[in-house]
Parts: C-alpha cells; structure tokens; sequence
C-alpha cells in the first residue's frame, strides 16, 4: 500500500537511477496513481527514458507525459528535411527492418512512420531506430501488422509465455483469441506488466492484433 508521496519518491528515485537522465529536469506529481511528469529535456530519447522509467514503478496506474523537448543551443537545429533523410537512411542500414515497405514524414522533428510489415518486432525497431535520432522532437508509429504465416494462434502458448516471465503474475491474466487477434484481460501491479504482456503475446506466430485490456490494480492508502 502506498500513498502518494511515497509512489511520488518511487518515481523520482526510479528517474534519479536511469544514467541518461537528470532527475533535477523532471518535475514528479501523483494523484490516485496517476503520475504526471513535466519539465524539459534535450532529446526525444530522454523523454521517453522518463516516461518508460515511471511504467516500471509498481502502483502506477497511467502516465501523463507533459514533458517538452528544448534543444541546446550549441547544435544547429535540423529541418524536416534533413531529419527524413536521416530517417530514411537508418532504417535502410537496420538489417530486420523492411524499410521499403515503410513510409517516413515529418512535420516539425514530429516523425510519422506507415506501412505494414509481418512481425511486431520490426514495428518496434523501426520506433527504436528512430527515436534515437537528433532532432526528432516525436514519433508516431502506425504500421500495422499482418503476418505472412496463416497459422493458428495457439492460446496455450502465449498462455505458457506468459507463466514462464518472472515479472508478471500469469494468474491474474486471461488469454483469448479470435482469429488472428488476442485480447488480454484481468489485472497487473504496473504499467510495465502490462506492456510486458503485449510483447509477450506479440511473438506468436499468425498474430495481427493484440487488444490489451489488461487493469493495473494497486491498493492506495488515503494518507499522503
């Protein structure tokens, strides 16, 4: 059971732990599991570090990323242009990634990614490759997926994926399929389960979809 001042310090102890970020750029607040972070950093890179490091606490229901982009003034601000080619180009040289089946906009550093692809894994990828990027102040990924296997998707064993991860507690989780899609339900301890779950499940052969309608249920005391 926490309180808000103590899953307030868990977040801003988890920030402070992460090396590529400075706690003192990151403003914390908490209500009833809601933590909302706020403040400026240089990179696109670092406001997601904070965001994926206030997921992993356990109790934390949602996060609100109010967090801006402020570029240093010693380098030389990159224009749409510049940024698509260097997008385009690191997603050419990533050996997993289909880039020729992905397209690439941008529209002040905010970087739109499209296409379909076969494996979630490449979605992700081609997100990583990009957020990592100079001057990208954002990014949308919407590529969709549609495997290129017609195989069953088997329930017992994204069942078994998920028993076998130690951060997730499996018995809370209900795992139901309908044709190439899987839905998640029941409840976790944080944000990061839940997102645990997804990746899990997106490993099975023949998926297209996965709808995560997993809950994080944490109990909170009323006293701060």
């Amino acid at each position: 059971m926490k309180s808000n001042a103590e899953l307030q310090k868990d977040v801003q102890d988890a920030i402070k732990w992460e090396p590529l970020l400075h706690a003192a750029e990151i403003g914390v607040t908490v209500n009833d599991g809601i933590v909302t972070l706020t403040g400026s950093v240089d990179s696109y890179t670092k406001k997601k570090e904070a965001e994926s490091a206030a997921k992993k606490v356990a109790g934390v229901k949602a996060v609100a990323e109010e967090i801006e982009i402020k570029l240093s003034d010693s380098f030389t601000k990159k224009n749409d242009s510049e940024i698509a080619i260097e997008v385009v180009t690191a997603l050419a040289h990533h050996w997993d990634i289909p880039s020729s089946k992905i397209r690439v906009q941008v529209e002040k550093g905010w970087v739109t990614l499209e296409g379909e692809l076969n494996w979630n894994f490449q979605k992700d990828a081609a997100y990583d490759t990009v957020k990592y990027l100079f001057g990208v102040t954002g990014v949308t990924n919407r590529i969709t997926i549609k495997s290129e296997t017609h195989d069953t998707v088997e329930k017992k064993d994204i069942e078994d994926a998920l028993r076998r991860n130690w951060a997730i507690e499996s018995k809370d989780i209900s795992v139901k399929v309908s044709g190439h899609k899987v839905i998640l339900s029941g409840t976790v301890d944080s944000l990061y389960q839940k997102e645990e779950a997804s990746r899990i499940a997106w490993k099975a052969p023949g998926i297209w979809m996965v709808d995560n309608e997993l809950i994080v249920e944490y109990e909170y005391s009323i006293v701060d």
